[in-house]
Parts: structure tokens; C-alpha cells; sequence
């Protein structure tokens, strides 16, 4: 059983972000897995504006990513960058610290414009924390994401897309093994 941590880097309780999120945890796929979720708008502000290398929400946070296998990095995406709220938090973690890891990033945004926010924003600090086996981001404009109830549906090739990738992840999780 892969031990994967999710992260969620939208300031928003209800957002896209989140909900691509729980959707892919609830996909047959991930249903085997050990997963811990970071909410990083559940993170004191005042250590994240602060910069608080030691404070202990966000040492836990990077205990939970050290003990992972696999990270799930969902963001947002707000003027043509990932969300500020990932930055600072990605900031305060310990340089190596997705060393080993399988890294699956995402990012939801308002325009197709934005699609590169991925490799170019986004990667570059990821491989800064020791990240070497990241995989192709997956971009879905946010028209794709509905709720229906208590569900999330993706439309589009947006679901395939996810699928897809899931499937990536899982056999890169499975090559660690």
C-alpha cells in the first residue's frame, strides 16, 4: 500500500483545486492508498507570511511528506503564477524533502492561456526540494470541474486526462516497490 500525501494550495475552502483532489483520491485507482492531506490555508497565516522555519503545523507537514511515497501538488492558478499561499508554504519545507518521491502536480485556471504555469512556474521549485521523478502536470481549465450534489464531475478530456495520469502515478509508485 502506497503512503501518498496530498496538497492542496488554494486559499479557498471550496475550490476546483480541492475538489480535483478528493476526486482523484475517490477513484478506484488511489482507493488503496495511505493518504494524508495538506490544507495549506488550514496553516497558521502568521507562520507562512512570517516565514517560521520552526513552527510545528509546518514541521509536521514535512514529517508527512518525508514518510510518502508519492505527492499530489494541486494549485490554482492566479495571475499567470501558482498560488502564492503554495509558495510561501513550499518556502518553509526542507530542501530535499520531496527527495524520492513520485511528484504528480496540478493545476486548475480560468484560461488555457495559463497551461505552461506547470513547467515553468511550477517545476522549477519542486525540483529545488529534491524532486527528481516529476511527472507531466495535468492543467484543466476550471469550466471542466462541476458539482452535481455531493459529487464532483470533470468534463470533457479533462477526466481522461486525470485518468490517465492517475495511472502514470500508480505505475511509477509501483516501480519504487
Amino acid at each position: 500500500m502506497a503512503r501518498i500525501v496530498t496538497i492542496s494550495g488554494s486559499p479557498s475552502p471550496s475550490s476546483r483545486t480541492k475538489a480535483v483532489v478528493e476526486y482523484i483520491k475517490g477513484l478506484p485507482a488511489a482507493k488503496g492508498w495511505q493518504t494524508d492531506s495538506i490544507e495549506v490555508r488550514e496553516l497558521p497565516p502568521e507562520d507562512l507570511v512570517y516565514a517560521r522555519f520552526d513552527s510545528p503545523r509546518v514541521q509536521n507537514t514535512a514529517r508527512l511528506l518525508e514518510q510518502a511515497e508519492g505527492v499530489i501538488i494541486a494549485t490554482p492558478v492566479y495571475k499567470a503564477s501558482y498560488a502564492g499561499l503554495l509558495k510561501a508554504y513550499l518556502d518553509l519545507l526542507p530542501q530535499d524533502v520531496l527527495a524520492g518521491k513520485v511528484v504528480w502536480p496540478i493545476a486548475v485556471g480560468g484560461t488555457l492561456a495559463h497551461l505552461l504555469v506547470i513547467d515553468y512556474a511550477l517545476k522549477p521549485v519542486l525540483y529545488a526540494l529534491g524532486a527528481q521523478n516529476v511527472l507531466s502536470g495535468v492543467y484543466i481549465h476550471d469550466r471542466w470541474i462541476r458539482r452535481y450534489q455531493e459529487k464532483i464531475l470533470l468534463e470533457g478530456e479533462a477526466e481522461e486526462r486525470i485518468r490517465t495520469s492517475l495511472e502514470r502515478f500508480v505505475r511509477n509508485l509501483t516501480q519504487r516497490e
